[in-house]
């Protein structure tokens, strides 16, 4: 049975589910952009069991503390440095990495800072190469190299209910979406202030690719057990992302 918490962590109250025994391997689960921790919400039955699972929010996500940007920078290394002061405030020093979308640079991260805690890595649909990105990126690029006003607002239909709602049933068989998720997404992506956090989010993303190749020195240097489940539709990540990692097992679902 899963349970529903808050840690303190720098004044910011950072929230997560947890399920499973605390003896046995620990996975920790860091989910993507638009979402939050409640991703998981229906693997975490399956898998609790043999695992102990902890999922986190990040600041500006979910039921975690969402601070003015005037008071926190809303970076993938900002997240990065209170992701990982969670993980030591729960002394976890061996774990495995479920990471997805936005949750792989910052769970890359974290596997670089500490590769001895890192038992094995699940990446969905979480791209570390440049051969990964979709024709969108090419876009986004042009925005980081000329970062005016007007090509960051044209960013604000990332929250638009419709994009939210598609990234979910896009590619997808019909009515197999639960309405569930997109909703709640809708709902945090809604509130007051929220569009300006993500939009430094969506500029900071430039940061990411910089990294792609640390991502992959880190990678072919520790070789930890990966595998890489991802989506053949996916138009952001495309499966490219997945068949360029060794050693991988390739999963691509309808």
């Amino acid at each position: 049975m899963s349970t529903y918490h808050f840690l303190e962590i720098e004044g910011l109250q950072v929230f997560y589910r947890k399920a499973g025994n605390p003896d046995k391997p620990v996975i920790l689960l860091l989910h993507g952009f638009p979402s939050a921790s409640h991703m998981f919400r229906e693997l975490m039955p399956v898998l609790e069991k043999d695992y102990y699972l902890i999922a986190p929010d990040y600041p500006g996500f979910g039921n975690s503390s969402s601070p003015d940007r005037d008071n926190f920078q809303y970076t993938f290394d900002n997240i990065t440095e209170i992701m990982e002061a969670f993980i030591n405030q729960l002394r976890i020093t061996k774990y495995a990495l479920y990471v997805f979308d936005y949750g792989a640079p910052i769970g890359f991260r974290l596997a670089m800072r500490r590769p001895e805690n890192v038992t094995a890595i699940i990446s969905q649909n979480g791209n570390v190469y440049r051969e990964g990105l979709g024709e969108k990126w090419a876009d986004r690029e042009e925005y980081w190299r000329n970062p005016t006003q007007e090509k960051r607002d044209s960013y604000r239909t990332a929250f638009d209910p419709d994009t939210i709602i598609n990234q979910y049933i896009d590619g997808t068989k019909e009515n197999q979406v639960s309405p569930d998720g997109y909703t709640l997404d809708i709902a945090y992506m809604s509130r007051p202030g929220n569009d300006e956090k993500q939009l430094d989010l969506i500029f900071d993303y430039q940061t990411n690719v910089k990294m792609y190749p640390e991502f992959q020195k880190y990678l072919q240097e520790y070789q930890p057990p990966l595998l890489a489940a991802w989506g053949k539709n996916d138009i952001s990540f495309i499966p490219e992302g997945a068949s360029l990692r060794l050693p991988v097992i390739c999963v691509s679902p309808a």
